[in-house]
C-alpha cells in the first residue's frame, strides 16, 4: 500500500531479474537519502558472474552499488553504512579487504554477517548501502 507524503519518492532499477518479480527496486531516492538493495554480482539468470570468486563477487556488487548511487545522483563518498552478507565466514578476510579498498577513507559504518545462504548457491556475498548526500 502506498500513501502520499508530498515527498519525492524516486526509484531506481538495474533491470536484474529479481526485482520486478520480488517487487523491490535497487535503490529507493528520497530527498537527499538513497538506500540500495542487498546487491550481489547475479548475472541475467540469476547465478554468479564470478562463480568461487568471492573477491570477484564483491568487486562486481559494489559496482553495481556504485551505478545505482551514480543514477540517483549519489558517489561512493556519500555513502554512510554497509551491511555485507557472506555466506562463508572464512570469506571475511578476502571481502572485508576488497569493501577497505573501496571505502578506505569514506569509512562509512559497517556490518558483516554470515548468512545460511543466499537467493542462489553460486553467490557468496551480498551488499546493501545507505548514502546520504553532503
Amino acid at each position: 500500500m502506498a500513501r502520499n507524503t508530498g515527498v519525492t519518492r524516486r526509484l531506481i532499477s538495474s533491470g536484474g531479474m529479481y526485482e520486478a518479480a520480488f517487487g523491490y527496486s535497487r535503490a529507493v531516492v528520497i530527498g537527499d537519502d538513497c538506500w540500495v538493495a542487498g546487491t550481489t554480482d547475479a548475472g541475467a539468470d540469476g547465478t554468479s558472474e564470478h562463480p568461487g570468486d568471492v573477491a570477484g563477487q564483491t568487486w562486481a556488487a559494489l559496482e553495481r552499488i556504485e551505478r545505482a548511487l551514480a543514477d540517483a545522483g549519489l558517489t561512493m563518498s556519500d555513502v554512510v553504512r554497509t551491511r555485507i552478507y557472506i555466506v562463508e565466514i572464512a570469506d571475511a578476510a578476502t571481502v572485508g579487504a576488497v569493501h577497505g579498498q573501496v571505502f578506505g577513507e569514506i569509512r562509512p559504518a559497517a556490518t558483516m554477517v554470515q548468512v545460511v545462504a543466499l537467493i542462489h548457491p553460486s553467490l557468496r556475498v551480498e551488499i546493501e548501502a545507505d548514502a546520504r548526500r553532503a
